[in-house]
């Protein structure tokens, strides 16, 4: 493999995931991942249960189920989930406007005394952060429609990935040098990517199962009804696939909503916050372990300057891009 191949692949690695960003093809790009890991784990299970199975079709029964699997529990859901597809957009839009509300109100909130040991200058405080959550309820206005083409360009994600993992295995010894060096790129892109991406996505999935038993169950049995319930169980996924801040944003909107209640189910939210967050981090430490090999600092640097230039889709991909990044610096020997 010549040095100029490897490094033509490096400038069209990092020109396509720039490319990805500013496109909106993220999802389009973590589902294509999944979807590819899903098929050859699918595949391989198939095969240990079913020796005489050929590889290759073991493969293809993985990919069918992987294609299908979202379809699956759509049609199974379909009175339920078609509303909170369609109209999820409106249903965080609403949320928004509900917790700019509950901010403005704040010191009526809160029981006699804490709310005289709130300071007067508080309200400017409250003005900003009520202005700025109805902005971003103003631009979800907007967002219906490419709401609805991110999950197409998942699906289609989910497609390509199931695809592309029934193609056989590539040999880099016969491969043209610049083929060569993608497939390498792409090799250590997938392992990182197992690696963070997959292993954040179970503990958020976690998270949201706990936010749904505490929401619907627990809450319920002390006669403590909160509103959106769906959007907030949905929130708390998508937050959890963000390390660090996702926590820190799920705390303060789950307790906002527990606060328009009363001060006690807000106290409520924020203890089981709390809890369900220190058992996240027991489940990082065993899933993850010393993988992502980089600091606090490092990260929460990466993802405010990611969110600034790309948005909320930067806090989704910074670590992702900033742990391939550096494992391609460390085989370099750069870092």
């Amino acid at each position: 493999m010549t040095r100029r191949a490897q490094w033509a692949s490096y400038l069209l690695v990092a020109g396509a995931l720039l490319l990805v960003m500013l496109t909106g093809l993220l999802a389009g790009l973590l589902c294509v991942c999944l979807a590819f890991l899903a098929t050859r784990h699918l595949g391989r299970r198939l095969t240990s249960l079913a020796p005489r199975l050929p590889s290759g079709v073991a493969l293809q029964i993985g990919a069918v189920l992987v294609v299908l699997a979202p379809l699956a529990l759509l049609f199974l859901a379909w009175t339920r989930a078609r509303g909170m597809i369609i109209d999820a957009p409106s249903q965080y839009r609403e949320l928004l406007n509900f917790l700019a509300a509950t901010v403005m109100e704040l010191r009526q909130k809160l029981p006699p005394g804490i709310a005289d040991l709130v300071p007067d200058g508080i309200a400017e405080m409250q003005r900003m952060i009520a202005g700025y959550l109805g902005t971003k309820a103003g631009s979800l206005a907007m967002a219906s429609r490419a709401w609805l083409v991110g999950l197409a360009h998942a699906y289609i994600g989910l497609a390509v990935g199931a695809l592309a993992a029934t193609r056989p295995r590539l040999h880099p010894p016969a491969l043209k040098p610049l083929a060569a060096a993608l497939y390498e790129r792409a090799v250590a892109f997938g392992a990182v990517f197992r690696q963070i991406v997959v292993a954040q996505f179970w503990i958020a999935a976690f998270n949201a199962l706990l936010t749904a038993v505490f929401l619907l169950v627990l809450l319920p049995l002390w006669d403590a009804h909160l509103p959106y319930r769906p959007a907030l169980i949905t929130f708390t996924f998508l937050a959890g696939l963000i390390p660090i801040v996702g926590n820190l944003m799920c705390n303060l909107v789950l307790t906002l909503v527990g606060l328009s209640v009363s001060p006690t189910v807000a106290l409520a939210c924020l203890v089981f916050l709390v809890v369900i967050h220190k058992g996240e981090y027991f489940i990082n430490a065993k899933v993850i372990g010393h993988r992502m090999r980089f600091g606090v600092w490092e990260l929460l640097a990466v993802m405010f300057t990611m969110e600034a230039v790309f948005g909320p889709a930067g806090l989704v991909a910074a670590p992702l891009f900033y742990a391939y990044l550096k494992q391609e610096l460390g085989a370099r020997g750069w870092v």
